[in-house]
């Protein structure tokens, strides 16, 4: 695996100590291995940060990069749901972000990911 890009579905099973998800991102961070969340990804996910240590704690990590939602990125993810016929720009995100670096995505939504993008390398929570 070169790379781990997070979706909200892994996102809250992190917070919620799911031991699948804990292990494959301890095992990816011991291994040196990129990890990344689209930044709507956070938006989606963020109540508290006094209540979400966890999480405050992995997005606060130099290990982790959250990507931005720039204009460049935006009209992709846009670009990708009007070719794909999907209108959540927050999945399309994470498409677009896994496929520029390479990334493997850990999913929920492994149906919706697979109708963006069906060769797109998945691990489902």
């Amino acid at each position: 695996m070169s790379g781990l890009t997070l979706d909200t579905g892994a996102l809250i099973a992190f917070e919620r100590n799911d031991r699948k998800v804990v292990t494959l991102l301890l095992r990816a961070i011991q291994n040196d291995i990129p990890v990344a969340v689209p930044a709507g990804v956070v938006a989606q996910v963020w109540r508290d940060g006094k209540r979400q240590v966890r999480l405050v704690r992995l997005l606060g990590s130099s290990l982790v990069d959250v990507e931005a939602l720039d204009d460049h990125r935006a009209r992709a993810a846009g670009q990708l749901c009007g070719a794909t016929g999907t209108n959540d720009i927050v999945d399309a995100s994470v498409v677009v972000c896994a496929r520029a670096r390479g990334h493997a995505v850990m999913t929920s939504d492994v149906d919706d990911l697979r109708r963006l993008d069906p060769d797109l390398p998945l691990h489902p929570v």
